[in-house]
């Protein structure tokens, strides 16, 4: 209860205090990248439950001659890196805390398709709502091995707590601030989720 009030509380003064700089965002990415300016896709929430993420947009719709989209480093925009660097496409993920789906602090939501690929102990990062930000995001963001991100993230689960969630929030100001771990080298953010090696899967 006490999670969750600090959830809602803190939400809505970022939202408040972030009013005008997320219409300034907005209006640039209109501006660079056309429509649509949020980005939502359905992630795994709680218990694996779907819910519709959204985010400011980063990349273009950029195609190969085939009509291919291009891969996710090539459509990164300048504007999309800059955003990202400093977790501003993040911000509309606000509304998703205040609706439930989300809290400030918890795993990160990834993609539902990875859902058939974690071996048992991974999949316990669905206990918890997955966070705007984490614990595996303030210890290495995206450089980190996928094994180090999801022990992270099972970690948190363990050891979550109302004292945690506030260091955690102050770590991410400091790692935000300083641009830390944006990204893994030679993609825009991290390869993607295959499944870890020599550990079963689910499903």
């Amino acid at each position: 209860m006490l999670k969750r009030a600090m959830d809602v509380s803190v939400a809505v003064l970022l939202l408040v205090l972030m009013s005008v700089p997320m219409l300034v965002v907005a209006l640039l990415v209109r501006l660079t990248m056309g429509a649509p300016v949020l980005f939502r896709q359905t992630r795994p929430g709680l218990h694996g439950k779907p819910f519709e993420l959204a985010k400011f947009r980063t990349m273009n719709c950029a195609t190969d001659g085939k009509g291919n989209l291009l891969d996710d480093e090539a459509r990164l925009t300048r504007l999309g890196r800059w955003l990202r660097r400093l977790s501003l496409d993040e911000l509309p993920q606000l509304v998703d805390v205040l609706r439930g789906d989300m809290s400030l602090v918890g795993p990160r939501p990834l993609l539902m398709e990875y859902l058939s690929l974690y071996a048992p102990e991974q999949a316990r990062r669905h206990e918890v709502r997955p966070g705007i930000t984490g614990w595996a995001q303030v210890n290495g963001r995206n450089a980190q091995t996928w094994d180090e991100r999801l022990r992270l993230d099972v970690w948190y689960v363990d050891h979550r707590s109302l004292w945690l969630d506030l260091r955690i929030l102050f770590l991410t100001f400091v790692k935000v601030i300083h641009s830390e771990g944006v990204s893994s080298h030679g993609h825009a953010t991290m390869p993607r989720f295959t499944g870890s090696r020599g550990e079963p899967r689910n499903g």
